[in-house]
């Protein structure tokens, strides 16, 4: 039996026409071959009658903060009507299909309700029902926890059940449809001859996830790469291939830069030694960040200063707590992160000389820089951000992937 999971995101539910893509896509597994395993996101974004944030705004923001459980149980709504609604659609074009609620799939969490964590996944009801020449349609971001109430997976929870599901049933691969063709060189938003990219290894696009890009979760990437099982993101409008992303992704490919993205909303701090030798708390501040739940970034340590960056919405949190301490410290506001990403640039001299020499003949000040084997970041002004990664893209020739 060749299993797929084929997971359908918002857009891709939201009206009549595009689910008639939706069943096509499931039409075409089945003619290959494939025994379908569907996941379906809640119907379109906010605004839309059932997508989540609109059926959230239904209660006020107190009873949600007391009231996680219930919270919880009006998010799963969403999805629980794609599942009906997709299921039914399906079975007027002639495909046997069952809706399931997350826990029916067999997915055990934890109780931490709004973010819960998947402790078990029992697959037998899925299977029994593919033996039974059915297509089990899945409500995705949810589960059920050991008590039998319904929990929700966090942000990304409909990736993140598509990745569970599919290592569960040992599928053949996961396929993630949006309305994006793949995994793009850069956002395309942003740089207009951004191209797609056909293979690309789970730590390349972990990387990808982690460090801006929307298109997948990176929870789902690791429990994917965990379990080896390939994913294909496509999109459900076209009959584009998209990326395909497994172990090896485009160990073949002569480039060293697979692509780029970034994360904008960056403040960079700097607290200078001088400024507060006198203050013991000084030596002990990336510990007192992490106290309070700050997380930072891009951490550069020297003998007389210390600089990072923090998110903006920590910004009110973090100046309570400078004061607090009493830590003099400045901030550059505005900032994002740039992230140049490539598997091959491990131990290859030169990569950063050439993005500084890129972003200096644009006359873009880089605020601060870092890098692993994979990836290289460089911090600027955000209004720069545009110019930064189209220059980057055309240095690193980007445009034939």
């Amino acid at each position: 039996m060749r299993l797929i999971v084929q997971k359908f995101g918002g857009t891709s539910v939201s009206n009549h026409e595009r689910r008639k893509c939706v069943v096509k896509k499931v039409l075409d597994a089945q003619r290959q071959g494939y025994s379908p395993i569907v996941i379906v996101s809640a119907m379109g974004r906010k605004g839309e009658p059932y997508a989540t944030d609109t059926l959230l705004s239904l209660v006020n923001e107190e009873f949600k903060n007391k009231n996680k459980l219930a919270a919880d149980l009006l998010m799963c709504c969403g999805e629980l009507i794609s599942a009906v609604v997709v299921s039914s659609e399906l079975n007027e074009n002639g495909i046997k299909a069952v809706p399931f609620t997350g826990g029916q799939a067999g997915i055990i969490t934890d109780d931490n309700y709004n973010n819960a964590s998947v402790r078990t996944v029992d697959p037998s009801c899925l299977m029994e029902t593919v033996k039974n020449g059915e297509v089990p349609v899945i409500a995705g971001f949810q589960g059920k926890s050991e008590k039998g109430f319904f929990t929700t997976l966090g942000r990304g929870g409909s990736d993140v059940t598509a990745s569970i599901v599919g290592c569960a049933v040992k599928a053949e691969k996961i396929e993630i449809y949006t309305d994006v063709d793949g995994i793009m060189t850069a956002d395309p938003r942003i740089v207009r001859e951004a191209s797609l990219i056909e293979k690309i290894s789970y730590s390349e696009l972990f990387e990808f996830a982690e460090q801006g890009a929307k298109v997948i979760h990176p929870r789902a990437v690791e429990i994917a790469m965990n379990g080896n099982v390939p994913l294909v993101v496509k999109n459900t409008l076209s009959n584009c291939k998209g990326t395909l992303i497994n172990e090896l992704g485009g160990i073949a490919s002569k480039e060293l830069i697979t692509g780029i993205t970034y994360l904008s909303g960056r403040i960079q701090v700097k607290i200078k030694f001088r400024d507060n030798e006198e203050n013991s708390n000084y030596s002990d501040i990336l510990n007192i960040l992490a106290v309070n739940d700050i997380s930072i970034d891009l951490i550069n340590i020297f003998p007389r200063e210390s600089i990072f960056t923090i998110d903006e919405s920590n910004l009110i949190k973090f100046e309570y707590i400078m004061d607090k301490f009493k830590i003099l410290y400045s901030i550059i506001k505005n900032c994002s992160k740039i992230s140049i990403i490539g598997n091959r640039i491990c131990g290859v001299p030169g990569v950063m000389a050439r993005i500084l020499k890129a972003l200096t003949k644009e006359n873009i000040e880089v605020l601060q820089t870092a890098d692993s084997h994979s990836t290289i970041w460089c911090l600027i002004k955000s209004s720069e951000k545009e110019k930064a990664i189209n220059s980057l893209h055309n240095e690193f020739n980007l445009y034939n992937k």
